[in-house]
């Protein structure tokens, strides 16, 4: 393995088999390590203990019930989507290694063994520093918002709540030990419709980002410098789930939904 190897960190869900098919659309040697998610009660403790107990409440609400509800609702407009561009959902060809945590050292041992020149994270839990260390590669991800305003989660939501139409997009960038704080490699922006909604942002987004991502493992893999795109000069902040009561009054305020 080695040079030429690119390998994909990831959680199971659409999002990774649009990257993984997309990346194996030219790429000839592509490995995958999948983790396990943490369990929500340990991500609501976490979250409480950071934000409150009532915020963290209000979020797991969200994502347990409206979500859910978003989604179904959306079906066609998710289907409509993934045909105009060419998202590929279909079962990868590849057999993927499945760890507890991205931070454990089975999951350090199987990136050794790979020898990746290239890692390209999608939604894993944050990559701690031995990780990031135990291989000689560049670590990318393409990230939902215009980083640094809209890093952590749902960046084009948010967006759209603050009334900021012009920064909803997608960033790629490499990864350091921070939360989406690493060098911008690319950002790309898009427009949504009246039929878009929460549940259907995450696909805009891998529709804009995907190019990027492509174009950087590309260039990566042949030792081609990486572009470095001039941050914007915005304040940096770190976004999480709406609650489902911030949620349902920015519906109602300014029509987000």
């Amino acid at each position: 393995m080695g040079a030429g190897t690119t390998l994909l960190v990831a959680r199971d869900g659409d999002s990774t088999r649009i990257v993984l098919n997309a990346l194996l659309k030219n790429l000839p040697d592509v490995h995958v390590i999948l983790e396990d998610p943490p369990s929500r009660l340990r991500m609501l403790s976490r979250r409480a203990r950071r934000l409150g107990i009532w915020e963290a409440l209000g979020q797991a609400v969200f994502v347990m019930a409206v979500a859910p509800v978003l989604r179904r609702r959306a079906r066609r407009r998710i289907a409509a989507i993934v045909r105009e561009h060419s998202l590929d959902l279909s079962p990868p060809k590849v057999v993927p290694h499945h760890v507890r945590s991205i931070n454990s050292e089975a999951a350090r041992g199987l990136m050794r063994e790979i020898d990746p020149s290239v890692v390209v994270v999608n939604g894993t839990r944050i990559i701690g520093r031995k990780t990031l260390a135990c291989v000689d590669a560049v670590f990318m991800n393409m990230h939902a918002g215009i980083t640094p305003l809209y890093r952590g989660v749902h960046g084009g939501y948010w967006a759209l709540a603050d009334g900021n139409n012009d920064l909803v997009g997608t960033t790629v960038h490499v990864v350091d030990e921070g939360i989406d704080t690493g060098r911008v490699i690319g950002q790309a922006t898009f427009d949504v419709t009246d039929e878009d909604t929460f549940a259907t942002y995450p696909y805009l987004h891998l529709a804009a980002g995907l190019p990027l991502l492509r174009e950087a493992v590309a260039r990566a893999l042949s030792g081609e410098p990486l572009p470095e795109v001039e941050r914007r000069e915005l304040p940096s902040q770190l976004r999480y789930h709406p609650t489902v009561w911030s949620y349902l009054a920015t519906r109602s305020a300014v029509g987000v939904r």
